[in-house]
């Protein structure tokens, strides 16, 4: 994870300009670690967060922090936004991740320059697939479901940005079906609840963006029923 360097020969001497350099540059993330700089929610600045043993950077999402214990980011590649990063990063899965719920307690400090070489880009390693962090994508599947608890999913709604948006979907959808949940479908009681944002499955869910998500129900049950 830490860079090491080798002095050519063996003679006592000066450090050659090279060595010196690497020899700051430890020293400075020796500095920065012991010392981060604090970081505050809303500034807009990069954060240095703990992935294994390794601190990546990461670029949270402006209004998605989720009080004092999550927050919406997406991991970067420390030299971002030069091209040769992008397709470095894109070769060690730092691209296409898309946004993650950090929790607060993982966020060392403000990123700067000097955690580089303690990222798994200044080892050359791929960042690991679980890298302790859930997307910050939500939805809001209705259910159609017997008695027995088998059924099939009649609406799914998304890609929400913040949780507390598709539970207030979920609410007014629950509160539109109240009294008439087990009428809608004959033998089955539909509901709406929270669920994560499937990206693999995005073809499936409706956008709810200025939508009127009743509508949306009301249209799914006429297919359903078609």
């Amino acid at each position: 994870m830490i860079r090491r360097f080798r002095r050519c020969g063996h003679a006592p001497g000066a450090l050659t300009p090279e060595d010196q350099a690497v020899v700051d540059e430890f020293r400075a993330m020796l500095a920065a670690v012991r010392s981060p700089e604090p970081w505050t929610p809303g500034s807009g600045r990069d954060i240095a967060v703990r992935v294994g043993p390794f601190i990546e950077r990461a670029h949270p999402r402006l209004g998605d922090d989720h009080g004092t214990e999550m927050l919406a980011v997406t991991l970067v590649h420390p030299d971002a936004p030069n091209a040769a990063a992008h397709r470095h990063g894109h070769d060690l899965g730092y691209n296409g991740r898309g946004w993650l719920r950090c929790e607060t307690t993982a966020i060392l400090g403000a990123w700067q320059p000097a955690y580089t070489m303690l990222t798994h880009a200044a080892a050359n390693l791929p960042l690991p697939d679980d890298v302790g962090m859930d997307r910050a994508h939500y939805g809001v599947h209705v259910e159609a479901r017997r008695p027995d608890g088998t059924g099939y999913t009649l609406l799914r709604l998304g890609p929400y940005p913040q949780t507390w948006l598709a539970s207030r979907d979920a609410d007014r959808l629950n509160t539109h079906l109240a009294g008439r949940a087990a009428l809608l479908i004959p033998g089955y009681t539909v509901t709406a609840q929270n669920a994560a944002f499937d990206v693999s499955d995005h073809a499936s869910y409706t956008d709810p963006h200025d939508a009127d998500v009743t509508a949306l129900l009301a249209a799914a049950v006429a297919r359903s029923s078609a």
